[in-house]
């Protein structure tokens, strides 16, 4: 797993612009911390990390492409979307492209942006790791999350649940 590790860390490099290539490490590291904390599998929250932003670099054309080509349910808002888009043709490039088959980290990938109820584990640290890296800019709270990321998860969710609801209302 350590050298499925490496290479999918040089492909997200090879990939992924230099700052969010940043952002994907980060989230590695902290989902691997959190899973070690939350009794959650490592190996699992270190793929799902690094691969949750893998389809960034791809058009929203190709996007819509993929999620036509493989039957990916797509609304209209996330066809007009690509912050959206991004993590459901992002679980598909990890199917399709890097050959995991892991219903657990596809749908932490798939999930990453938006959550949704009944969240697993390691859907939920990945929820929260994009969230808090520490290569990030600063958001409104960061500290109090990343504390509570440590301690309750399920806090820690709902707060970034909580601060992505007021910026999306905020910015219209």
């Amino acid at each position: 797993n350590r050298m499925k590790l490496d290479k999918l860390r040089e492909d997200m490099k090879a990939v992924l612009k230099p700052s969010r290539y940043l952002h994907s490490i980060g989230v590695e590291e902290v989902s691997c911390d959190l899973a070690v904390i939350h009794c959650c599998d490592m190996d699992k929250a270190a793929i799902a990390g690094i691969l949750h932003d893998c389809a960034k670099s791809v058009s929203v054309d190709e996007m819509l492409d993929l999620c036509r080509k493989y039957n990916m349910q797509v609304s209209e808002l996330e066809a007009r979307n690509s912050s959206l888009l991004h993590s459901k043709a992002g679980a598909l490039i990890a199917r399709y492209k890097y050959a995991i088959v892991d219903d657990e980290i596809l749908d932490a990938i798939k999930y990453h942006t938006t959550g949704r109820q009944g969240m697993s584990v390691l859907e939920k640290i990945v929820f929260v790791a994009d969230y808090i890296e520490p290569y990030r800019r600063e958001l409104p709270d960061i500290d109090k999350i990343r504390e509570a990321a440590y301690e309750d998860l399920d806090r820690a969710v709902v707060m970034v649940a909580g601060n992505t609801l007021s910026y999306l209302e905020r910015n219209g």
